[in-house]
C-alpha cells in the first residue's frame, strides 16, 4: 500500500500566543517517517509559515485541502499520517454529540478571521472516508486534544495502572470510518474547560512540543514497540521532563511516575475507531 503524510506546524508568528518549536516538530516528524518508516519524501506534505508556496502556509482552507489530499483515493494497505503541532481549544457543543459537552478544535494560522477547525469537521474529512484496510494515525500536539478526531474509543490509565478503553460517542451519533482504522495519539486530555474566544484562553505554550518529543523518543528507543509500551514510555518522558518523580530512584521513582497524577502534567491520550489489545498490537506506521 501507499504511505502518505500531512505534517502541520503553526507558529502564529508576531502574535501574543506565538509558538517557538512547531516547525522543528514537523522537521523531526518528517525525518522519523522517512528514515524509520519508509515514507517517500514526495508523499509527505508539509505546511508551515516558512513555506514560500502560499498553498503550503497553514491557513484554514489550505489545511482542509491538505487533509482531503491525505485520504483521497486511499485503498486497502495504505498507511496515512496526520501530524499537527500548534494551538488547540475547546468550544461549547451545541449538537449534543460530545460526552463532556465540548467540541475540541485546531487553530490554523488565520483562525481569528476564518475560524477554527472543529473535531466534527476533522472527523468528516479524514476519518469517515477511510475504507477497509486503510490505516490512519493522527499525532496531535496541542492543548485540549484528547478526542480531537471524535473517535469512538478513548484509552485511559486506570487507578490500578492499566490502560483501558472507554466509549466516548453518544448513541445515534455515527462518527466511525468506512471500514478502516483510525487512531489518534495526542498531547493531553481535554477535561480542562478554557475560554475559547480569546488568546488569554490558551494554556501554557511551553507544553506544546513535549508530546512530539516524547513520541519520537519512544518510537526510536523501542523498535517494534506496542501501543501500550509506547504510551507508557511517552508518559514517563513527559513526567521526567516536568519533574514528577524525578528525584526518586529506581523502582520507587518508576512507580511514582506511573501512578501519580497532576493537573500540571500532560497526559498522552490514545483514541481509536475500534478497540484492540494495546499490550499486544505492534505500533506500525
Amino acid at each position: 500500500g501507499k504511505k502518505r503524510a500531512v505534517l502541520v506546524g503553526v507558529s502564529y508568528t508576531g502574535t501574543s500566543y506565538e509558538l517557538k518549536g512547531t516547525v522543528k516538530d514537523v522537521e523531526l516528524m518528517r525525518n522519523l517517517l522517512r528514515d524509520k518508516f519508509g515514507f517517500p519524501g514526495d508523499s509527505i506534505l508539509v505546511l508551515t509559515e516558512e513555506s514560500d508556496d502560499q498553498s503550503r502556509v497553514p491557513m484554514r482552507e489550505n489545511l482542509l485541502m491538505a487533509m482531503r489530499w491525505l485520504v483521497e483515493g486511499c485503498s486497502a494497505g495504505d498507511s496515512l499520517v496526520f501530524h499537527f503541532s500548534g494551538h488547540g481549544v475547546q468550544k461549547l457543543d451545541t449538537a449534543g454529540d460530545e460526552v463532556d459537552g465540548y467540541n475540541e478544535a485546531l487553530c490554523p494560522l488565520d483562525f481569528e478571521e476564518k475560524g477554527k477547525i472543529l473535531d466534527d469537521e476533522i472527523n468528516e474529512t479524514i476519518v469517515r472516508p477511510l475504507g477497509p484496510g486503510v490505516k490512519l494515525h493522527a499525532i496531535i500536539d496541542t492543548c485540549h486534544s484528547g478526542t480531537i478526531l471524535d473517535l469512538r474509543y478513548l484509552c485511559r490509565l486506570s487507578r490500578t495502572g492499566y490502560w483501558q478503553w472507554e466509549n466516548h460517542i453518544r448513541p445515534g451519533k455515527p462518527k466511525g470510518t468506512n471500514g478502516g482504522l483510525a487512531i489518534s495519539i495526542s498531547g493531553c486530555n481535554d477535561d480542562q474547560k478554557s475560554t475559547e474566544s480569546s488568546v488569554q484562553g490558551f494554556s501554557d505554550t511551553a507544553a506544546i512540543g513535549a508530546m512530539t518529543d516524547s513520541f519520537i523518543r519512544a518510537v526510536e528507543s523501542e523498535p517494534g514497540t506496542t501501543y501500550g509500551r509506547l504510551l507508557s514510555a511517552m508518559r514517563a518522558t513527559i513526567r521526567d521532563s516536568q519533574g514528577t518523580g524525578r528525584r526518586l530512584p529506581g523502582r520507587i521513582g518508576s512507580f511514582v511516575r506511573k501512578m501519580i497524577t497532576s493537573s500540571g502534567v500532560q497526559e498522552p491520550q490514545l483514541c481509536s475507531s475500534e478497540m484492540f489489545d494495546i499490550y499486544r498490537k505492534p505500533f506500525l506506521l
